[in-house]
């Protein structure tokens, strides 16, 4: 999709259940959002993967430069916003990754945690940068292509097809915008800023990076209390193309330690996921004694024993929900969780498939009574947001 956001047009990928957490994957300087294929690959069964072209880059518009760190993460905020998305975790490479880091200190509030990727405080020497910017200003991309996939990557993937792919991405990337970013990684030095974040953090450094080595790696989880480090074998500066499987599974460990380990907890977390918060909160407001351990129950069981498993994902789960609800004939909690499809990212040519379903294995007369639910509680919702 496409979204004017101040000055300009940005190009969006959005992936997974639009009530589930957010992940914004954030790409590194000539590429796209096609460098995290395997991230909305891996994570889009439990999360809302949002994953942008930066400014300059790919479909999203080119402004002319300099731009800036700052200037970037304010562009990805204003994403945020035009998304309705309140808080994110935010994963970026290279000058993803810095722009992550601005992003946290600029709206501590909005990032749930980062995850920086072969990244860090600062990437000199700031000329280098200033001299590639008139390079490609003067003669297109196509001195660099080589120089710099060769760092990218080691050089047994030099002739992978992820390598191949690299190229014809930084190929295809518009000099100005390509120059109006390096200049920003010229100017940029977040080590003040970044040693005044406090959102947990994963460092992920691939051992043959030469642009942002070990020692950047080891400085950035430094400034950031209790960030811990991981370094990728076989890997040099773009690894979710070269090694995708090992960053995924990194991300994966580090997402799963923020979860909440009470049962009780990340089952109402799911639940006002799922259902929304709106409807939680009056569930909640009409429990009494009389319900109460059964609302317990089924918040601690139900929604923190079996939807949080990860073995389905959510959608799976809600298209199963819809499935035995109308074959058992249950009628409010069918109701419900059509509605809860809005954040589920089930859609009504789905819902339509599960109740063919049903009237094959469960017959006809269950699956005809809950399409006449469906159609009026679709109805009912475009009518009232």
């Amino acid at each position: 999709m496409f979204l004017s956001l101040g000055d300009a047009t940005f190009h969006v990928q959005l992936e997974g259940p639009p009530g589930a957490e957010a992940l914004l994957l954030l790409h590194s300087l000539g590429t796209d959002n096609r460098i995290w294929d395997a991230g909305a690959e891996a994570f889009r069964g439990g999360y809302r993967v949002i994953r942008p072209d930066l400014r300059g880059h790919g479909l999203s518009a080119v402004t002319p430069g300099p731009y800036s760190i700052e200037g970037l993460a304010r562009d990805m905020l204003a994403l945020l916003d035009a998304l309705g998305v309140q808080q994110a975790h935010v994963a970026g490479i290279s000058i993803g990754g810095m722009v992550a880091q601005a992003m946290a200190a600029l709206a501590p509030d909005r990032v749930r945690s980062l995850m920086l990727v072969d990244t860090a405080l600062a990437i000199p020497p700031a000329e280098t940068w200033r001299d590639r910017a008139a390079l490609v200003r003067a003669q297109g991309m196509a001195p660099l292509v080589e120089p710099v996939v060769a760092r990218w990557v080691t050089a047994a993937s030099l002739q992978s097809p992820a390598a191949q792919g690299l190229r014809a991405m930084l190929r295809r990337t518009d000099p100005e915008g390509y120059a109006g970013a390096a200049e920003a990684i010229a100017a940029a030095d977040l080590t003040e800023a970044t040693r005044g974040l406090r959102q947990p953090a994963l460092v992920l450094v691939g051992d043959g990076d030469a642009a942002t080595p070990l020692a950047s790696a080891e400085a950035l989880r430094d400034a950031i209390p209790g960030a811990r480090l991981e370094v990728i074998a076989d890997a040099a500066h773009i690894p979710t193309m070269e090694r995708p499987a090992e960053v995924m599974a990194a991300m994966r460990r580090f997402l799963a330690s923020l979860a909440p380990t009470d049962a009780l907890e990340a089952g109402m977390a799911v639940r006002k996921a799922v259902l929304g918060e709106a409807h939680v909160a009056r569930a909640s407001a009409a429990v009494s004694a009389l319900d109460a351990p059964f609302q317990e129950y089924i918040t601690r069981n139900v929604w923190g024993g079996v939807w949080t498993r990860p073995g389905l994902p959510r959608h799976t789960r809600s298209l199963l929900t819809l499935a035995i609800m109308a074959a058992l004939g249950r009628e409010g909690e069918f109701v419900l969780h059509v509605r809860a499809t809005r954040n589920t990212g089930v859609t009504p040519e789905e819902i339509a498939e599960v109740l063919l379903q049903v009237g094959a294995y469960a017959g006809v007369p269950a699956a005809n009574h809950a399409l006449k639910l469906a159609k009026q509680t679709l109805k009912d919702m475009e009518e009232q947001p």
